[in-house]
């Protein structure tokens, strides 16, 4: 849809995800967003900078709710007197596709060059020493650490799926970030899991799915035992399923959302 739609088209709330797109609104439409028109902001990233003190842009003001995607989130930024709620993520099923024939751990990182630290790429062959990787994502062919961390490539959401079920346990390692929409679609797969005790991974991955530590040593040792142990990996696995269906499912996630809209439409805090 053009700019000029837009403008004769007409439309009653806008769901904005990036600073930018204030601007952009104004732009396009000649629209302030929460004055002109109805808006929710949705906050996908965790605070970056000084953590602890950092202010959302939005703190300031009290007509725009800002929709934050973990609990996590809503905690560690300083919403201020912006309305804040949860909506957590929802996804679609890719249905139950867990093998776990391959005795290797399966990650998806994008760009884990560039990203480093913050996904966790370090930490790669450390685990590497418990089992092989296979490493699926944008730019994972940059990857040189070794024989045993293997790039695996980009591959569309099917292929992906289909490929990382057919490792022993999902591996997740990053450190900072909301909450990686693969490791929920791990869950989904069927997959034991075996996540950084960071940011929202503690509240998404239950003790009967995986095992979620700060502790490498201890993490590594998880990701040997789930090799060792097939059957082992099969219950974590079908729990992590049960709990990524309750929880990160899409009924919940429509419905947390018309919720938010309608009230926002209406003209509710």
């Amino acid at each position: 849809m053009s700019p000029e739609e837009l403008r004769a088209g007409g439309f009653d709330v806008v769901v904005l995800q990036r600073p930018e797109e204030f601007e952009l609104l104004r732009e396009w439409t000649g629209l302030r967003a929460g004055q002109d028109v109805p808006a929710v902001y949705a906050e996908h990233n965790t605070p970056t900078g000084d953590v602890p003190r950092t202010r959302h842009f939005l703190a300031d003001r009290d007509d725009i709710p800002l929709a934050h995607v973990t609990h996590f989130n809503q905690l560690m930024w300083d919403s201020g007197r912006a309305p804040a709620v949860v909506i957590e993520h929802g996804v679609v099923d890719p249905g139950a596709r867990y093998t776990g024939e391959e005795p290797s751990a399966g990650v998806v990182i994008n760009e884990p060059v560039r990203r480093g630290r913050a996904v966790g790429t370090d930490l790669l062959p450390a685990f590497a020493e418990a089992a092989p990787l296979d490493v699926y994502g944008i730019g994972v062919e940059k990857l040189d650490l070794g024989e045993r961390v293997r790039p695996r490539g980009d591959l569309g959401q099917e292929d992906l799926h289909t490929s990382v079920a057919r490792s022993r346990l999902y591996l997740h390692t990053t450190r900072w970030t909301s909450l990686g929409l693969s490791l929920i679609e791990a869950m989904h797969l069927g997959m034991p899991v075996v996540a950084t005790a960071t940011t929202e991974a503690a509240r998404a991955v239950p003790r009967e799915a995986g095992v979620v530590s700060a502790d490498v040593a201890e993490l590594t040792q998880a990701v040997r035992e789930l090799i060792a142990e097939p059957e082992l990996a099969q219950r974590m696995g079908k729990n992590a399923r049960e709990h990524a269906l309750a929880h990160y499912g899409l009924d919940a996630f429509l419905r947390n959302w018309d919720v938010l809209l309608d009230r926002v439409v209406g003209g509710g805090s």
